[in-house]
């Protein structure tokens, strides 16, 4: 398997008032211009960003992102094992680098993260980091078990070329809780997102 995605297309963007007024009021609090130089730079910015669309128009909007795809037999073998280890690394990276959250189900997480309140527009809460936290790590889990070939044998002691011991209970535990990280990760998957 061979695998290429280049980077995003960019296009050009003028912000000089954007850039102003998060300097000046904060991140995303301003509302509306107060005086005529905020009025004056979001003229301003207008002017720039309709001269920055014709070009992208012209070149930035025809270009596409770059994306190349070799799949070989052996690949499908056991794909879901093969997916895995392009699941892993990305799942990661998103729990590292993500800037938001989506919604998640009380249903998804334990007790002591889910919501006080039902009401949807009031889920945001101090637990909502926390919530998808603990369901990424059950899906990053889920997907270490995945590429470890010897996870499982901890539940199973060995004698003479047989099993002598197997502890039934904690392999059927292990199962679903490894089926549920794949479950979120089915759930949540057009969540993925940083």
């Amino acid at each position: 398997m061979k695998v290429k995605i280049s980077d995003y297309p960019d296009r050009l963007i003028c912000n000089i008032h954007s850039k102003y007024m998060d300097k000046k009021y904060n991140f995303g609090a301003w509302e509306q211009n107060n005086n005529n130089f905020e009025r004056f730079l979001e003229w301003l910015e207008d002017k720039i960003q309709s001269f920055y669309n014709i070009f992208n128009w012209l070149y930035f909007d025809r270009k596409r992102q770059k994306i190349k795809v070799k799949i070989d037999p052996w690949d499908t073998y056991s794909m879901d094992y093969t997916l895995s280890y392009i699941i892993l690394p990305m799942l990661k990276q998103l729990k590292e680098t993500k800037h938001g959250v989506p919604y998640t189900d009380d249903e998804d997480v334990p007790e002591n993260l889910r919501s006080t309140s039902t009401d949807l527009e009031t889920r945001i809460d101090n637990s909502i980091f926390k919530r998808w936290d603990w369901i990424l790590d059950e899906m990053i889990w889920a997907f270490e078990q995945k590429v470890d070939n010897s996870s499982e044998d901890k539940f199973f002691t060995w004698g003479n070329d047989e099993i002598t011991n197997y502890d039934k209970e904690g392999h059927k535990k292990y199962l679903e809780r490894r089926s549920n990280g794949f479950r979120l990760f089915g759930k949540y998957y057009e969540s993925l997102w940083d």
